[in-house]
């Protein structure tokens, strides 16, 4: 295969227990029940009140970007755009890890679990998770999609994962950067993940590999986001990094649940329609995973009623302090880290669609969490503007989202969730200026950080607020409501809009010193020129 042919998924070359069994016990496709009973044997985690198993990652609460790499060989050189984002790792270094990993199975209990990734048969990625704790091959069953009763789990494997936080890699000798890793052979269709016990590295890698994957051998289109659809079955997307609020803002009691993190919009010749009932199911957009991963600090029933019901038996929380001398959690506790997670099946959701499938989005929303203070709450983009946004990706990473960040920091993640997707920006901003030029597709841009100054001045914008603003948009509220153009950013803003204060809609009107919002609007929309300029 050489350097121009397109990445596709091995078939059967990665059955590394075959290859280098070390005498380790196998458990193989355990139940939820069954896994919940190993964790809590193990010590891996205790039961909530609620009935979800409660774990810690241990010294990795989240990811770490920056210990993320691609084998480079004759198949990624001239495909991955190589840099920050996409390390490239020496092919033989990596074998060398691949034996050492396997090697350190000997004589423990390993879990492995087959499922797939993505919700079009047609077009899903069949996995094996290989994990030395329990814990984590129930969140593999949460996050990906479980064999349908009767389905066959013996067929040739794509991608194989193996999982193993207590191996530390000797960076002089293995090519890491430390002693945790996320490494992806592409070619060969193994992820090695060590030294570190957070889950999301899970998930993430496997979206990492569907985006090389999916553009080059399906013209599909993946995307960092979430995804519902209302009553008429149109379809809305929220695209943002996260702690923006994908899951939040697309958990709609009023509109089913799609997905809430990882989507393929497919392309227009490639539209299947079945038949159900008197009607045709238009399935342009599809989900990858069979599970939701939320951010759960401070969380409560009353803002977040379906995420919050979702907690129970069957759902992983992730560094969640208990209340003292009770199994109660405390949501509010950061004290182990910010990014405190919950993983649940999608049909802990009450109004989850299945299958997970939905049309071309008719609106699309872009959250950016502000952390100036200087973007309007709500604006809606022209197609050149909606193209810029995408390929700037601008927005504040959370604090706990990534490890090292203490505090909210402004930051450019092309395409929405640049750590992920290892093709250049602009061929995955082609894909997306083709469908929304095609279907239509009115694109927002929502801010939900700050609003009269910047952070350690300014507030964070209210939830409610946020919502009303979108639910405007879903419904048609603002269709024949005037818009002003900003002066900075040339953006339209509504000047009015149900549910909301109109001197929050236009942000200079939320600043006390209204010079100091022009200047740090102008500086912030100069540095937006300057990377457009860099892309």
């Amino acid at each position: 295969m050489n350097a121009t042919t397109p990445i596709e998924p091995s078939s059967g070359s990665t059955d590394i227990l075959a290859r280098h069994d070390q005498g380790a016990h196998y458990v193989y496709d355990l139940s939820p029940e069954e896994l919940v009973d190993e964790a809590i044997k193990n010590g891996e985690g205790r039961l909530a009140d609620t009935g979800a198993l409660v774990c810690n990652t241990g010294k990795f609460s989240g990811r770490t970007p920056k210990d993320r790499f691609i084998v480079r060989d004759e198949v990624t050189d001239q495909t991955v755009a190589w840099g920050d984002d996409n390390q490239p790792f020496d092919p033989i270094q990596f074998d060398t890890l691949h034996k050492r990993m396997v090697a350190n199975l000997a004589g423990r209990t390993v879990y492995v679990r087959y499922a797939r990734a993505g919700a079009l048969n047609q077009y899903g990625l069949r996995l094996r998770i290989i994990t030395t704790l329990a814990w984590h091959n129930l969140f593999s069953y949460i996050m990906f999609l479980r064999p349908e009763p009767g389905e066959a789990t013996d067929g040739p494997v794509e991608l194989t994962l193996l999982v193993d936080p207590s191996f530390s890699a000797d960076p002089a000798l293995d090519g890491t950067r430390h002693s945790n890793f996320t490494i992806l052979n592409l070619s060969k269709g193994v992820i090695l993940i060590g030294g570190t016990g957070y889950a999301g590295a899970i998930k993430k890698s496997v979206f990492s590999a569907l985006n090389v994957w999916l553009p080059l051998k399906h013209n599909i289109l993946p995307l960092h986001c979430a995804a519902n659809k209302g009553s008429q079955g149109d379809t809305a997307l929220f695209l943002g990094l996260s702690g923006t609020g994908k899951t939040t803002l697309s958990a709609d009691p009023t509109r089913p649940l799609i997905g809430d993190d990882e989507h393929g919009w497919i392309s227009e010749n490639q539209v299947r329609t079945d038949q159900v009932g008197l009607g045709q199911v238009d399935q342009s957009l599809f989900n990858f995973e069979g599970g939701c991963y939320a951010q759960v600090l401070n969380l409560n029933r009353e803002q977040e009623p379906q995420i919050f019901s979702a907690i129970k038996s069957g759902a992983i929380l992730e560094n969640t302090p208990f209340l003292p001398n009770s199994t109660t959690v405390d949501f509010s506790d950061s004290s182990l880290t910010a990014n405190t997670r919950c993983a649940y099946p999608l049909n802990h959701i009450v109004n989850a669609v299945t299958p997970s499938v939905g049309s071309a989005p008719k609106h699309i929303f872009f959250l950016s969490a502000d952390a100036f203070g200087v973007l309007p709450p709500i604006s809606r983009l022209t197609p050149q503007q909606a193209l810029d946004y995408f390929l700037l990706g601008y927005t504040a990473k959370i604090t706990g989202t990534e490890q090292g960040v203490t505090s909210p920091m402004a930051t450019f993640s092309p395409c929405f969730g640049a750590v992920f997707m290892p093709l250049p920006a602009r061929t995955y901003a082609a894909m997306f200026k083709q469908r929304i030029e095609r279907c239509g597709s009115q694109v927002w841009l929502i801010n939900t950080g700050w609003k009269g100054g910047s952070i350690g001045i300014g507030k964070r914008m209210s939830l409610a607020h946020t919502r009303a603003m979108i639910d405007a948009a879903l419904t048609g509220a603002l269709d024949s409501i005037p818009f002003d153009q900003h002066t900075e950013f040339g953006l339209a803003i509504p000047t009015q809009c149900p549910g909301v204060p109109t001197e929050l809609l236009n942000p200079i009107n939320t600043w006390e010193y209204k010079g100091m919002y022009q200047l740090s609007a102008r500086r912030l929309a100069s540095a937006f020129a300057q990377k457009l300029t860099e892309l």
